[in-house]
Formats: C-alpha cells, structure tokens, sequence
C-alpha cells in the first residue's frame, strides 16, 4: 500500500487497501480510526524529541569530558569509556556506559560437543537435571540467538573434568566482539539518602 496516495473525499482505506464509503463505515470504526492516528502522531513526535534529547545528551557529555582532559593537555577523541557525572551537591548522576555486543564463533559448538560428553556420562543412571541445566545454556531464543549470560555463566561452575575444562578454553576463544552500544542513564537522590533513583526515560515506566 503506497503511504502518499490520496484519499477521495468521503472515504477511507481498509487494512485490505480498499476504498470504502464512509457511509458504509460505522461511527465507531471511524472514532476507533481517529483515535489511533492521533494517539501514534503524538507518539513518533516524542520518539522523535527523545531521540533528538539522547543525541544532544551524549554530545554534550562528550564535549564535557573533552574539556576536562584538555587541563592537562590531553585529547581524547572517539567513544569516550564508563564514566560518572555528578552535580555539585550530589544530588544528581549522569551515568554514560558502553556495552559490548559479543557473539561466538564456530568453536562454541566443540565446546558444547565436550559438555553434552560430559552431560551423557554424568546423568547415565542418575538424575537428569544436570543435562537439562546444559540444555537450557545453549537454548537460542525466538530470533535464534544464544544468551551470552548463560552460556558465559557455566564457567562459573568448579568442575575439574578435562572436557569440561577444554570446554570452557573453547567457550572463551569462541567470544568474538562485534561491536559496541553506548547508553546513557540519569539518576536523582533520594531525599537525604545515599540511594539514587533512576529518571526514567521509558513511556512504559512514567
């Protein structure tokens, strides 16, 4: 359906990109109709603001820090690292992080071939939880995704096996970063308290 086609007057565009009288459409459907646009144009101009405010945000904290380190002769450029901003009485944080996005190469399936020899061995005439556990670490999601936290999170176990521990080499020179996201997140004390609260920026958390 082409977006910038006008519509005759007295009429309006079905989901099926037909055109149909108004006077074939009930009031209702047409209020329904009304309601929706002016509730989404409301909502990509403040897509919009925010997304202007989250650019304006991160240039001036990037000047900011540039000018810091300018006192002492030194020039920064590029993404500039985790960094905290408070205001002079403490009472508000600016908190600018970068997040690694991290995926992992082929050498994560001889990981998991190492780990499910182990799975096979352990849960042989015993309880099958520990194999359900490993299951669950390499399950992908909707998008086919691995979680990285899970996955990650198995070397956390002390297991002495040699499989297991050649599976864990091979999950760690599977990790291959691909790239980075920086985000910026803004904080309020608390009364007289030492805990700050986080400024939402979320419509679904106001």
């Amino acid at each position: 359906m082409e977006k910038d086609v006008q519509i005759p007057e007295g009429y309006m565009r079905d989901a099926m990109g037909r055109l149909v009288p108004l006077s074939l459409i009930k009031p209702i459907d047409q209020e329904r109709d009304r309601l929706v646009r002016e509730i989404t144009t409301r909502g990509k101009e403040l897509s919009a603001l925010l997304a202007e405010a989250k650019a304006r945000m991160f240039s001036d904290v990037g000047a900011f820090v540039d000018l810091s380190a300018e006192q002492y002769g030194a020039k920064l450029g590029g993404k500039k690292g985790n960094l905290t901003l408070f205001s002079f009485d403490g009472s508000l944080k600016v908190e600018l992080r970068t997040a690694s996005s991290i995926k992992f190469d082929e050498r994560l399936q001889a990981a998991k071939a190492l780990i499910d020899d182990c799975a096979a061995e352990w849960t042989e005439g015993s309880r099958a939880e520990v194999k359900v556990v490993i299951q669950e670490a390499f399950r992908a999601d909707k998008d086919g995704e691995l979680s990285v936290s899970r996955i990650l999170g198995l070397r956390r176990w002390a297991i002495t096996d040699h499989r297991w521990q050649q599976a864990m080499v091979a999950i760690n020179d599977s990790i291959q970063v691909v790239g980075s996201k920086q985000y910026i997140r803004l904080f309020e004390r608390v009364g007289d308290t030492d805990r700050y609260a986080p400024i939402s920026l979320d419509v679904a958390a106001v």
